[in-house]
Order: C-alpha cells, then sequence, then structure tokens
C-alpha cells in the first residue's frame, strides 16, 4: 500500500508526522510513504533515516487555517496538501493522510477527489473511545454543518460500512437527539428518524439517544448533522481534558504523589483510555479515495495509528463497500 502524507500540516509539522511516517515505515515492510512538503525540512526532520519505501515530493507553499479552503485549494497549486491530492486524484496513492486545515482536506476532498455515486454529502467521522471498552463513531462531527434528513441516512449507511473494519458485522445505529422517545429533536431529526426506520433492512438502528450517551458505549454509531455532531464531540473532548486535569491536580503534594505511585497503573490505564491518539483520525467517508483528517496537535503516534486506520480501511475495501450500498439503493429507487 501507499500513503501520500501532509508533512507540513499540523500544529506540530514537519517532525511529528514525519516521526510517525518512519515508524509506520519500520513496522510495515508492504508500505510505501509519499511525504509532501519542503525537501529540506523534512530531511532534517528525517535525521539521516534512509529507505527505499520513502519517497518525498517538495514543494514550497502550505496552507494556513486562517485561509479560505476553496480559494486555497485552487490558488496554492504548489502547498503540501493540493500536491498531496494531486497525487491520490492521479492514482499514485492509495490513501492521504493530513493533519492540516480540516476546511481544505474537506474542500480538497470535494473538489479534487468527489463523492462517490449516490453519496448525497460525504462526513468526517472520527472513531472515539467509550467507557465500556467500545469503539463509537460520530458521524458527522463538522463538515456539513447544515443536513438534509436524506444526508444523514448516508452517514448512517457508510459508517454501517466503516465500523465492520473493527469486527462489528452489524453496528448498532443511533440517531443524536435531545431526548430517547420516538418524536423528540428538531424538524431534521425527526423525518431523519423515520427514514433510518424505513431502512431498517440495511441499518441496525436503535432510535434517539443523546449527548451523555456518546462515550457511553450504548451504541456502535451515532448520527448527526455536522453542527450539533461538532459540538457534542468538542464538548466531550473539553470534558476529558478536565477530568484529566483535576485528576493530575488532586494528586499534586507530597501525599498526593504517593497516592498517585499506589494506583499508578490505573491512573495509566485511564490516560491510555481516554488519549485520542490512540484512535487515528477522521476519515472523511463518501468520497471516492481513503481521506484521513488526522487532529491538529497530532503527535508521532497519532500519525502512525492514522497510517494503521488507512491500512485497515483499505485492506478491508470500505471504499468498495460504501460504492455497493449505493449503487444498490440507486437500483432500488429505479424500481
Amino acid at each position: 500500500m501507499k500513503i501520500v502524507i501532509d508533512a507540513m500540516g499540523g500544529d506540530n509539522a514537519p517532525d511529528a508526522i514525519v516521526n510517525g511516517a518512519v515508524s509506520a515505515l519500520k513496522k510495515y515492510e508492504d508500505l510505501q510513504i509519499i511525504l509532501t512538503g519542503k525537501k529540506e525540512m523534512i530531511e532534517s526532520s528525517l535525521k539521516g533515516f534512509c529507505c527505499d519505501r520513502l519517497f518525498i515530493e517538495d514543494c514550497r507553499e502550505t496552507i494556513q487555517n486562517d485561509e479560505s479552503p476553496t480559494t486555497a485549494i485552487r490558488q496554492k497549486t504548489d502547498s503540501s496538501l493540493v500536491k498531496a491530492f494531486d497525487i491520490l486524484k492521479q492514482n499514485k496513492a492509495d490513501a492521504l493522510i493530513s493533519a492540516g486545515s480540516t476546511g481544505a482536506i474537506l474542500a480538497g476532498g470535494y473538489l479534487k477527489i468527489g463523492r462517490i455515486k449516490g453519496v448525497s454529502r460525504p462526513a468526517l467521522a472520527p472513531i472515539l473511545p467509550t467507557k465500556n471498552g467500545k469503539k463509537v463513531m460520530l458521524i458527522d462531527c463538522g463538515a456539513n454543518v447544515d443536513s438534509k434528513p436524506i444526508n444523514l441516512l448516508d452517514f448512517a449507511i457508510m459508517g454501517s460500512c466503516y465500523m465492520k473494519i473493527f469486527g462489528i458485522e452489524n453496528p448498532s445505529c443511533a440517531l443524536l437527539s435531545v431526548g430517547d422517545e420516538q418524536g423528540k429533536g428538531n424538524e431534521l431529526t425527526k423525518e431523519a428518524y423515520n427514514l433510518l426506520c424505513d431502512q431498517s433492512n440495511k441499518i441496525n438502528f436503535v432510535g434517539n439517544k443523546e449527548a451523555r450517551d456518546l462515550l457511553a458505549g450504548v451504541a456502535d454509531i451515532f448520527v448527526s448533522d455536522g453542527f450539533a455532531g461538532n459540538v457534542a464531540l468538542k464538548a466531550s473532548e473539553g470534558a476529558v481534558s478536565l477530568a484529566m486535569s483535576e485528576l493530575k491536580h488532586a494528586f499534586g503534594g507530597f501525599a498526593g504523589k504517593i497516592a498517585a505511585f499506589l494506583i499508578y497503573k490505573k491512573l495509566k490505564k485511564i490516560k491510555e483510555k481516554l488519549d485520542y491518539n490512540k484512535y487515528g483520525g477522521s476519515m472523511f467517508l463518501g468520497c471516492n479515495a481513503i481521506i484521513i483528517k488526522s487532529h491538529g496537535s497530532s503527535n508521532a503516534e497519532t500519525i502512525l495509528k492514522s497510517i494503521e486506520q488507512a491500512r485497515n480501511i483499505y485492506d478491508n475495501k470500505i471504499i468498495e463497500q460504501i460504492t455497493q450500498k449505493m449503487n444498490q439503493r440507486l437500483e432500488e429507487n429505479d424500481e
């Protein structure tokens, strides 16, 4: 498998990006990686590491978070992200990973790669931890702030395909709403609820669930419009950050340090369970290729996990599965 990675995207670029790529190359002998960005900076981060499965595509521009995403994709043709998309579009790579501007990655996915036929809108789909040790997908978490009911149905179908990489053959799918009861929510969620119920032969729909249930492990997939999904995601991240900060504060001082030493293994286990770096990035589901948006503050471990995520998606032919599902739905609509 060949993966192209935007080496200049993210808060810790290029060092963290390059280090994550090097770790992946050392771990997987069947992997090839193309790094896009300023050649001299990438080579400096490589610190003498040499591998015949690592390639550098030199480019002189970088897209910043404060730039207009569409304008940047169209005009910054020598940027690390646009070069990465060009390589993906030309089928010179099987997947793309970037920790750069979310808006630019979404714009690149739309403009450069395009949607799978039948998909109304692609969506960002991060994988999150839950208290019972399961994984949960939140789709959408920000790609579509204004959605229609048909979009949420597509999100559920695509998410159900994706979760199979974790060995979940019939993933349970919940609709994010303001209450569990049928009829709760705004017009969007009410109409989406009826659509999801009508597709019970394709989706294991378990009804409405609230945001507090997101990390509880009550469903494998939470379907939402991008606005509510992003709010739920950021609120969850903030709550986890607060909890970890309070734990660290509680074990301050001499007595606290002794107590922390006595339960060190349990504290370490909690930290590892809640660390988003272990879950890779957010798959941009619905595009004609594998596109993964890694967290802006990604470290080397996050990039390694994003690469492993791309490998799993590729090996399980998730793009092909979604394409097949959408073709089936188009055929049914024609009938």
